[in-house]
């Protein structure tokens, strides 16, 4: 019976590590998903921003 007890055990520390290895890959993903959405939500800000630059001095240009 030892034999089977100390498999058990084996298996059951590797499917944790598996299981905490597969969460911290997700939680990477995670991040990394929102990192990309942060970027891309600040590449639009500057988009807007250059775009409002961009009109404000077109109408001052057409006030002169």
């Amino acid at each position: 019976m030892g034999f089977i007890e100390d498999a058990k055990e084996t298996i059951e520390a590797g499917a944790e590590k598996v299981s905490r290895a597969a969460h911290d890959l997700v939680d990477q993903a995670k991040d990394k998903a929102d990192e990309v959405k942060a970027d891309a939500e600040v590449k639009k800000a500057e988009a807007e921003a250059e775009s409002v630059r961009a009109r404000n001095e077109a109408k001052d240009k057409l006030r002169d």
